[in-house]
């Protein structure tokens, strides 16, 4: 991972424009090839990014320009750098969840169509650029739909699935792609954004999961 501490501006074209004028900001380019732009005022999200696949160009001024293949680009332009490193961060182990949380993906997983009749699960962690999707799976008409399961749902899981929801559209193999916010209590708040967004949201009753008995493994 590099990291560069710059003054800079950025500019975003593609299916809108944004600018953010001069300013201090963190700028984090991953082994993955995806570059974002942070500043201190958020925990995770950052102000701008783009995803892979893409490509980083630096040219004389110094001037960033990174460009994805539909054509979209994040030119950077570089004004003082106040720090640039790199640094191996070696294999990543992947996120451990709590035991509740862990349990009803496990859960939702083998009783799928408590999201709705016909659904089908296609895999757990399904994996992505950006981390896994906790259930990726498919709706009683084929749809892919994935999944984001918390025990308590709040404005940064639904920020979290529509960030995978918009890369996994990407893929046209798996388009169009809706999300499901599951969770065991849902914020107002997390919740009028979901909608907003298209996103449906369904209550689990963590111990009425428990209670399903399976055919599964069973000799009788």
């Amino acid at each position: 991972m590099r990291l560069v501490i710059a003054r800079c501006q950025v500019d975003y074209a593609g299916r809108l424009t944004a600018h953010l004028p001069m300013a201090n900001r963190l700028l984090l380019v991953k082994s993955d090839g995806s570059v974002s732009v942070h500043s201190d005022d958020r925990a995770y999200k950052p102000l701008n990014w783009m995803s892979p696949p893409c490509w980083l160009t630096e040219a004389d001024g110094p001037v960033w320009t990174v460009q994805n293949k539909a054509g979209e680009q994040l030119v950077i332009t570089i004004e003082e750098v106040l720090h640039d490193s790199s640094h191996e961060l070696g294999a990543e182990p992947g996120l451990v969840k709590d035991g509740v949380e862990a349990h009803l993906q496990e859960l939702l997983a083998e009783h799928i169509t408590t999201l709705g009749d016909g659904y089908s699960l296609v895999r757990r962690e399904y994996p992505t650029a950006i981390g896994p999707v906790d259930i990726l799976c498919r709706d009683h008409v084929g749809a892919t739909v994935a999944v984001e399961i918390k025990r308590r749902g709040e404005i940064d899981g639904v920020e979290q699935l529509t960030r995978y929801v918009e890369l996994l559209n990407r893929d046209p193999l798996l388009a169009p792609v809706q999300g499901v916010f599951a969770a065991q209590q849902i914020k107002p708040q997390a919740r009028t954004l979901a909608e907003d967004r298209g996103i449906r949201c369904v209550t689990l009753d963590y111990d009425s999961l428990r209670g399903i008995e399976t055919t599964e493994f069973r000799l009788f």
